[in-house]
């Protein structure tokens, strides 16, 4: 099954839903990050949401979710454009923590809960849109909903999940978001509800098979109306002119401990691992065109 994300709306419930499944770009990520498995959850959890926050968008604005709760993992920073392509990284790829009593992947370890989440969108104005909330548990899903709930008035739930295998290869990896219309009443909140008591893990269904499109199905039958799909891929935009560029922000003396000590200077993109080389001569003309 591809990754992509599907949009839909439950007129009967005066709710519209989102899921999707991210395994592959979640490996993407994986392999380009040597994650480890907690990391791998943590990053694919926050990178699958992410995804579905710019599908709630019409769009392309610029959509960027970080968090750092003062666990080991440090920060995780995801961005998109909300056109289905994403990119993201850890602070530290390699942590890996299971809670004892079930020997689920520790996700609220490693990412702590003494921090905030932030959402940044830069809709192209001058300023980009800011919004923070304190984190709740770590756990990434519990922390959206709250989110949306006090920063964005929105009653929802995220579920999110990534599981994975003890190869370390991501087995499966997505979820889904229900958002409450403001003609939502106490039924439609009763049932949705009602409804999720017991449901079974979104990683799980995922492993198993199942669609997007078929878990939603499980939660709403036929009163769900599926309006769009998006394809969705791990994607870094970088580039050398790109590197270039913010170069020119950098200090004379910098870059002229760069040209006459290092020879040359060496940049590794945080988002995909990529590395730059700019030699000396290049460095020198970097230098002249701040000045032109």
């Amino acid at each position: 099954m591809k990754d992509y994300l599907v949009r839909g709306l439950v007129n009967k419930r005066n709710c519209r839903v989102f899921a999707c499944t991210t395994k592959d770009l979640v490996n993407v990520a994986r392999e380009k990050h040597d994650l480890w498995p907690c990391a791998s959850a943590a990053l694919g959890r926050l990178m699958s949401a992410t995804l579905m926050m710019g599908a709630m968008n019409k769009s392309n604005d610029k959509l960027t979710v970080s968090l750092n709760g003062g666990g080991p993992i440090g920060t995780v920073l995801v961005t998109t454009h909300c056109d289905g392509k994403i990119k993201g990284f850890v602070g530290d790829p390699h942590v890996h923590y299971t809670y004892n009593d079930t020997g689920k992947l520790a996700v609220g370890v490693c990412v702590g809960r003494d921090g905030y989440l932030q959402v940044i969108r830069d809709m192209g104005l001058k300023e980009p849109i800011t919004s923070q909330v304190p984190l709740q548990t770590g756990e990434i899903g519990d922390d959206l909903a709250y989110y949306f709930s006090a920063s964005e008035q929105v009653p929802s739930v995220v579920s999110l999940g990534v599981l994975v295998g003890e190869d370390n290869v991501v087995k499966s990896a997505g979820g889904f978001i229900i958002q409450l219309l403001p003609e939502a009443t106490d039924d439609d909140i009763t049932f949705i509800e009602n409804k999720l008591k017991d449901f079974p893990a979104v990683s799980q269904l995922l492993d198993e098979g199942k669609s997007p499109e078929e878990i939603m199905t499980m939660l709403f039958g036929d009163e769900v109306e599926f309006l769009e799909t998006q394809d969705l891929f791990f994607e870094c935009d970088c580039s050398k002119d790109k590197f270039s560029g913010a170069l020119t922000t950098v200090p004379d003396e910098q870059l002229d401990a760069m040209i006459n000590e290092d020879h040359g200077a060496e940049i590794k993109c945080q988002f995909c691992g990529k590395t730059y080389h700019f030699s000396e001569d290049e460095l020198k003309e970097i230098k002249a065109n701040k000045h032109a």
